[in-house]
């Protein structure tokens, strides 16, 4: 089955880059994950500044240019993981977050995982 799992932190992490040992020990982390098929994609995301969100409310589309300041937390990066069960996508998210944890003690964030329709699935 294939997950989404994202990371949210505030967006003045993207002020600086993130501790060097941390992205070595990512850089280690998501090779061995490919090399055993659970990593399809993932990636870092640029700040907000750079986005575009689109907001349909009352039939209306609107167009807003980033920086979105009135939010807390931004999405900072993804991982599609491609496991077997639930449990063990649930370990490559805590190994992650415990990375950050090793890595970047003052980091303050959360991550979240989710399953993903199947081609031919949905509600």
């Amino acid at each position: 089955m294939k997950y989404m799992t994202f990371v949210r932190h505030p967006e003045s992490y993207r002020d600086s880059s993130p501790p060097k040992a941390l992205m070595e020990a990512m850089g280690k982390f998501v090779e061995r994950l490919s090399r055993e098929g659970k990593f399809v994609d993932g990636g870092g995301l640029l700040p907000s500044k750079d986005g575009v969100r689109m907001r349909i409310a009352k039939g209306k589309l609107t167009v807003i240019d980033g920086p979105f300041t009135e939010t807390k937390e931004v999405v900072g990066g993804y991982a599609i993981l491609e496991t077997a069960s639930r449990e063990e996508a649930l370990r490559i998210q805590t190994e992650f977050m415990e990375l950050h944890r090793t890595y970047w003690p003052e980091f303050e964030g959360e991550s979240e995982l989710r399953p993903m329709f199947a081609p031919g699935e949905g509600p």
